[in-house]
């Protein structure tokens, strides 16, 4: 059973979902743009079974505390560093696997290149750390990471609206009925907060520094050569396929599958990426 959790770090309450046994290998599920740990609200039950799981929803989303963008520095920096507080300081983790989707990759791959002996493996979801995985759904935000001003910010600010937000959840995949509602509706209900646009445009603007962090994190992959399972929707406009099998580039084994879907993969295909987390992890 799901148990739902406000832990304090950092004067901050940062919220999270945890399911199964501690005695049993702990997977942290981290969540997209514009999601929460609401995305895992199904794979999270398939999982606990066999895993304890840990799925936070990062400062400035979901449940967690939003202080206003006047008063915190909203960074990728900023967001792994408080996971990273929950996970060892709180929670006193010693070893897990991570789960990583579109943002997830960014925040984890921060906490894994700073504690490698912690990290038992990776799933990779439409999670992002190279070049040619950047996709067309980009394009409107490198004029706004080159130069921030009130006309570039137009366009970016299309990616808080409704539509958009429909757009990520029903873009490529085969059956939109199978989309369950509540997904977009949950987020955008978050995204429509006040101050919430300020919040999200800064982590936008900021999203350009994960890009030269990407050669470090290759030369992690290289080195560790970590467990990998890659499972990722191969309709997704704004992560691309070659993205995903870069990846096997440094990491040799990873093991890949090409889903028929899109962006928020698990929306129609939560079992089977549940089945192969646990055949993987066996």
């Amino acid at each position: 059973m799901t148990t739902y959790h406000h832990a304090s770090v950092r004067g901050l309450r940062l919220f999270y979902r945890e399911a199964g046994s501690k005695t049993s290998p702990t997977i942290v599920l981290l969540h997209g743009f514009p999601s929460s740990s609401h995305m895992f609200r199904d794979l999270i039950p398939q999982l606990a079974a066999k895993f304890h799981v840990i799925a936070p929803d990062y400062i400035g989303f979901g449940y967690s505390d939003a202080p206003d963008a006047s008063k915190f520095e909203y960074t990728f920096d900023n967001l792994a560093a408080y996971v990273e507080e929950l996970l060892f300081g709180v929670l006193g983790l010693k070893k897990f696997s991570i789960y990583v989707q579109d943002y997830g990759a960014p925040v984890g791959y921060r906490i894994a290149s700073k504690h490698p002996d912690a990290i038992e493996g990776f799933v990779v979801q439409n999670g992002n750390a190279y070049a040619e995985g950047i996709g067309a759904g980009f394009d409107a935000m490198k004029p706004f990471w080159a130069n921030r001003n009130p006309e570039t910010e137009k366009p970016v600010r299309e990616l808080l609206k409704k539509e958009t937000t429909v757009f990520q959840y029903t873009h490529g995949t085969k059956d939109a009925s199978r989309i369950n509602p509540d997904s977009y509706t949950v987020d955008q209900f978050f995204l429509d907060r006040p101050g919430s646009d300020a919040i999200q445009l800064n982590l936008l603007h900021n999203y350009q520094s994960n890009l030269a962090r990407y050669d470090g994190w290759h030369e992690f992959f290289r080195k560790k050569q970590p467990k990998m399972l890659i499972v990722w929707g191969k309709n997704d406009p704004f992560f691309t396929v070659e993205g995903a099998k870069a990846y096997q580039r440094d990491i040799p084994k990873a093991e890949l599958h090409l889903l028929d879907t899109g962006h928020f993969a698990l929306e129609d295909s939560s079992e089977f990426i549940a089945q192969q987390i646990v055949k993987f992890f066996a």
